[in-house]
């Protein structure tokens, strides 16, 4: 296996990673400014305000996009199993 295939792989993996965490760290970066400007507006600081509703957001996400996720890491997965021959020949 030559040091390009390799990179490429690698490439690819975080290529993947990023396609997949991205919706999740998305919307907990747009609820936690929406919970952070409410907070300063108000001026109440308490920790769980912002936690709790950023744990509810991520848990629809996931519900959401969860099936999209899934499809794309196993389609890679398997992918990289059934080319290995060819990696290693």
């Amino acid at each position: 296996m030559s040091p390009e295939t390799v990179i490429t792989i690698g490439q690819q993996a975080l290529n993947i990673m990023v396609l997949i965490s991205a919706p999740m760290l998305i919307s907990a970066l747009v609820i936690g400014l929406l919970i952070g400007m409410l907070q300063a507006a108000t001026q109440i600081n308490e920790m769980t305000l912002s936690f709790i509703p950023k744990l509810g957001i991520l848990v629809a996400v996931l519900w959401i996009t969860g099936p999209w996720m899934l499809e794309i890491i196993t389609s890679y997965t398997r992918t990289l199993i059934t080319d290995i021959p060819d990696l290693i020949g």
